[in-house]
Protein backbone atom coordinates (compact mmCIF):
# COMPACT_ATOMS: atom_id res chain seq x y z
CA UNK A 1 0.00 0.00 0.00
CA UNK A 2 2.86 2.49 1.14
CA UNK A 3 4.60 1.62 -2.25
CA UNK A 4 2.01 3.01 -4.39
CA UNK A 5 1.40 5.90 -2.71
CA UNK A 6 4.99 6.57 -3.03
CA UNK A 7 4.99 5.70 -6.82
CA UNK A 8 2.21 8.68 -6.86
CA UNK A 9 4.70 10.48 -5.07
CA UNK A 10 7.53 10.38 -7.49
CA UNK A 11 4.58 11.22 -10.41
CA UNK A 12 3.55 13.74 -8.60
CA UNK A 13 7.27 15.83 -7.83
CA UNK A 14 8.16 15.05 -11.21
CA UNK A 15 5.08 17.03 -12.65
CA UNK A 16 5.02 19.66 -10.55
CA UNK A 17 8.41 20.38 -11.79
CA UNK A 18 7.80 20.45 -14.87
CA UNK A 19 4.48 22.44 -14.29
CA UNK A 20 6.74 25.26 -12.20
CA UNK A 21 9.07 25.26 -15.08
CA UNK A 22 6.21 25.66 -17.75
CA UNK A 23 4.91 28.37 -15.82
CA UNK A 24 7.73 30.60 -15.52
CA UNK A 25 7.98 31.27 -18.95
CA UNK A 26 4.04 32.13 -19.80
CA UNK A 27 4.78 36.32 -19.26
CA UNK A 28 7.36 35.63 -21.49
CA UNK A 29 5.48 33.70 -25.04
CA UNK A 30 3.27 35.89 -27.29
CA UNK A 31 0.42 34.36 -29.20
CA UNK A 32 -0.20 31.23 -30.37
CA UNK A 33 2.73 30.15 -28.65
CA UNK A 34 1.47 31.20 -25.36
CA UNK A 35 -1.44 29.75 -25.81
CA UNK A 36 -0.43 26.27 -26.43
CA UNK A 37 1.76 26.69 -23.12
CA UNK A 38 -1.19 27.67 -21.02
CA UNK A 39 -3.34 24.49 -22.44
CA UNK A 40 -0.36 22.30 -21.41
CA UNK A 41 -0.06 23.96 -18.09
CA UNK A 42 -3.93 23.04 -17.57
CA UNK A 43 -3.83 19.83 -18.92
CA UNK A 44 -0.88 19.17 -16.22
CA UNK A 45 -2.57 20.38 -13.51
CA UNK A 46 -5.51 18.46 -14.28
CA UNK A 47 -3.38 15.43 -13.89
CA UNK A 48 -1.74 16.73 -10.63
CA UNK A 49 -5.07 17.06 -9.07
CA UNK A 50 -5.75 13.17 -10.51
CA UNK A 51 -2.73 12.31 -8.70
CA UNK A 52 -3.42 14.11 -5.47
CA UNK A 53 -7.06 12.12 -5.81
CA UNK A 54 -5.47 8.78 -5.72
CA UNK A 55 -2.65 9.32 -2.97
CA UNK A 56 -5.89 10.38 -0.62
CA UNK A 57 -7.37 6.90 -1.33
CA UNK A 58 -4.44 5.21 -0.50
CA UNK A 59 -4.05 7.40 2.81
CA UNK A 60 -7.61 5.48 3.99
CA UNK A 61 -6.47 2.35 3.41
CA UNK A 62 -3.13 2.91 5.32
CA UNK A 63 -3.65 1.72 8.93
CA UNK A 64 -4.81 4.64 11.60
CA UNK A 65 -1.43 3.31 13.46
CA UNK A 66 0.68 4.51 10.26
CA UNK A 67 -1.86 6.62 8.58
CA UNK A 68 -0.25 10.51 10.40
CA UNK A 69 2.93 10.64 8.67
CA UNK A 70 0.95 10.16 5.47
CA UNK A 71 -1.58 12.74 6.41
CA UNK A 72 1.25 15.13 6.84
CA UNK A 73 2.52 14.84 3.65
CA UNK A 74 -0.79 14.97 1.70
CA UNK A 75 -1.36 18.13 3.13
CA UNK A 76 2.13 19.46 2.43
CA UNK A 77 1.32 18.40 -1.48
CA UNK A 78 -1.86 20.03 -1.33
CA UNK A 79 -0.84 23.29 -0.08
CA UNK A 80 2.14 22.79 -2.83
CA UNK A 81 -1.19 22.32 -5.65
CA UNK A 82 -2.55 25.51 -4.45
CA UNK A 83 0.73 27.64 -4.49
CA UNK A 84 1.12 26.20 -8.43
CA UNK A 85 -2.36 27.09 -9.60
CA UNK A 86 -1.95 30.56 -8.02
CA UNK A 87 1.34 30.88 -9.19
CA UNK A 88 -0.55 30.15 -13.07
CA UNK A 89 -3.48 32.23 -12.31
CA UNK A 90 -0.99 35.07 -11.62
CA UNK A 91 0.96 34.12 -14.78
CA UNK A 92 -1.99 34.47 -17.47
CA UNK A 93 -2.08 38.17 -16.18
CA UNK A 94 1.25 38.83 -16.32
CA UNK A 95 2.60 42.39 -17.12
CA UNK A 96 3.18 42.25 -21.10
CA UNK A 97 0.73 44.27 -23.38
CA UNK A 98 -0.31 41.35 -25.31
CA UNK A 99 -1.95 39.19 -22.32
CA UNK A 100 -3.40 42.76 -20.91
CA UNK A 101 -5.06 43.20 -24.41
CA UNK A 102 -6.05 39.38 -24.09
CA UNK A 103 -7.74 39.99 -20.55
CA UNK A 104 -8.70 43.85 -20.40
CA UNK A 105 -9.03 44.52 -24.10
CA UNK A 106 -7.46 46.73 -26.49
CA UNK A 107 -9.27 50.35 -25.11
CA UNK A 108 -6.26 51.54 -22.52
CA UNK A 109 -8.37 54.51 -21.29
CA UNK A 110 -9.96 52.14 -18.37
CA UNK A 111 -7.19 49.48 -18.25
CA UNK A 112 -5.59 50.18 -14.39
CA UNK A 113 -9.22 50.25 -13.12
CA UNK A 114 -9.89 46.98 -15.05
CA UNK A 115 -6.95 45.60 -14.32
CA UNK A 116 -7.30 46.06 -10.03
CA UNK A 117 -10.83 44.76 -10.64
CA UNK A 118 -9.83 41.48 -12.09
CA UNK A 119 -6.78 41.08 -9.69
CA UNK A 120 -9.22 41.62 -6.69
CA UNK A 121 -11.35 38.62 -7.89
CA UNK A 122 -8.44 36.51 -8.35
CA UNK A 123 -7.66 37.35 -4.65
CA UNK A 124 -11.34 36.68 -3.62
CA UNK A 125 -11.29 33.51 -5.49
CA UNK A 126 -7.65 32.36 -3.45
CA UNK A 127 -8.81 33.34 -0.71
CA UNK A 128 -12.08 30.64 -1.35
CA UNK A 129 -9.72 28.21 -2.33
CA UNK A 130 -7.59 28.88 0.98
CA UNK A 131 -11.00 28.88 3.08
CA UNK A 132 -12.19 25.07 1.30
CA UNK A 133 -8.63 23.13 1.48
CA UNK A 134 -8.40 24.26 5.41
CA UNK A 135 -11.90 23.47 6.25
CA UNK A 136 -11.18 19.74 4.08
CA UNK A 137 -8.48 19.43 6.41
CA UNK A 138 -10.53 20.19 9.75
CA UNK A 139 -12.54 17.03 8.16
CA UNK A 140 -10.05 14.84 7.56
CA UNK A 141 -8.53 15.15 10.90
CA UNK A 142 -11.53 15.18 12.23
CA UNK A 143 -12.49 11.80 10.78
CA UNK A 144 -8.66 10.16 11.91
CA UNK A 145 -9.60 11.53 15.81
CA UNK A 146 -13.29 9.61 15.20
CA UNK A 147 -11.09 6.76 14.17
CA UNK A 148 -8.50 6.83 17.01
CA UNK A 149 -11.81 7.37 19.48
CA UNK A 150 -13.64 4.60 17.90
CA UNK A 151 -10.73 2.02 18.55
CA UNK A 152 -9.90 3.03 21.87
CA UNK A 153 -13.61 2.07 22.50
CA UNK A 154 -13.33 -1.17 21.09
CA UNK A 155 -10.37 -1.54 23.11
CA UNK A 156 -12.24 -0.61 26.28
CA UNK A 157 -14.94 -3.09 25.47
CA UNK A 158 -12.89 -5.86 25.22
CA UNK A 159 -11.32 -5.10 28.68
CA UNK A 160 -14.35 -4.98 30.21
CA UNK A 161 -15.55 -8.62 28.97
CA UNK A 162 -12.68 -9.90 29.95
CA UNK A 163 -13.26 -8.08 33.27
CA UNK A 164 -16.47 -9.88 33.04
CA UNK A 165 -15.51 -13.53 32.07
CA UNK A 166 -13.10 -13.00 35.24
CA UNK A 167 -15.84 -12.69 37.40
CA UNK A 168 -18.09 -15.47 36.15
CA UNK A 169 -15.36 -17.45 37.10
CA UNK A 170 -14.73 -16.22 40.39
CA UNK A 171 -18.08 -17.02 41.28
CA UNK A 172 -18.29 -20.41 39.77
CA UNK A 173 -15.01 -20.89 41.74
CA UNK A 174 -16.99 -19.64 45.11
CA UNK A 175 -19.93 -21.85 44.43
CA UNK A 176 -17.85 -25.02 43.76
CA UNK A 177 -15.61 -24.39 46.79
CA UNK A 178 -19.07 -23.61 49.19
CA UNK A 179 -20.39 -27.10 47.92
CA UNK A 180 -17.39 -28.83 48.40
CA UNK A 181 -16.95 -26.97 52.16
CA UNK A 182 -20.80 -28.13 52.65
CA UNK A 183 -20.21 -31.94 51.85
CA UNK A 184 -17.00 -31.88 54.35
CA UNK A 185 -19.47 -30.30 56.90
CA UNK A 186 -22.40 -33.65 56.33
CA UNK A 187 -19.46 -35.68 56.41
CA UNK A 188 -18.23 -34.92 59.62
CA UNK A 189 -21.67 -34.42 61.29
CA UNK A 190 -22.06 -38.11 59.78
CA UNK A 191 -19.11 -39.26 61.26
CA UNK A 192 -19.48 -37.19 64.79
CA UNK A 193 -22.95 -37.10 65.25
CA UNK A 194 -22.91 -36.50 69.27
CA UNK A 195 -22.91 -32.20 69.87
CA UNK A 196 -24.78 -30.41 72.43
CA UNK A 197 -28.68 -30.00 71.64
CA UNK A 198 -28.92 -26.14 70.34
CA UNK A 199 -25.77 -26.46 68.28
CA UNK A 200 -27.43 -29.39 66.98
CA UNK A 201 -30.88 -27.63 65.95
CA UNK A 202 -28.51 -25.05 64.60
CA UNK A 203 -26.76 -27.47 62.24
CA UNK A 204 -30.41 -29.01 61.19
CA UNK A 205 -31.39 -25.88 60.26
CA UNK A 206 -28.24 -25.35 58.03
CA UNK A 207 -28.17 -28.76 56.82
CA UNK A 208 -31.60 -30.61 56.31
CA UNK A 209 -31.52 -34.35 57.03
CA UNK A 210 -30.65 -36.73 55.31
CA UNK A 211 -30.55 -40.72 54.86
CA UNK A 212 -26.70 -40.71 56.13
CA UNK A 213 -27.68 -40.50 59.64
CA UNK A 214 -27.85 -36.74 60.73
CA UNK A 215 -31.45 -37.78 62.71
CA UNK A 216 -29.52 -39.05 65.44
CA UNK A 217 -28.45 -35.31 66.16
CA UNK A 218 -31.96 -34.49 66.98
CA UNK A 219 -31.70 -37.46 69.61
CA UNK A 220 -28.67 -36.28 71.46
CA UNK A 221 -30.48 -32.88 71.62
Amino acid sequence: MSSDFESYEQDFAVLTADITGRIGRVPKLLGDEKKQMVANIEKQLEEARELLEQMELEVREIPPQSRGMYSSRMRSYKQEMGKLEADFKRSRIAYSDEVRNELLGDDGNSSENQRAHLLDNTERLERSSRRLEAGYQIAVETEQIGQEMLENLSHDREKIQRARERLRETDANLGKSSRILTGMLRRHFCRYPAFPGHFNQAVIHLFPLDSCGLLCILCTS
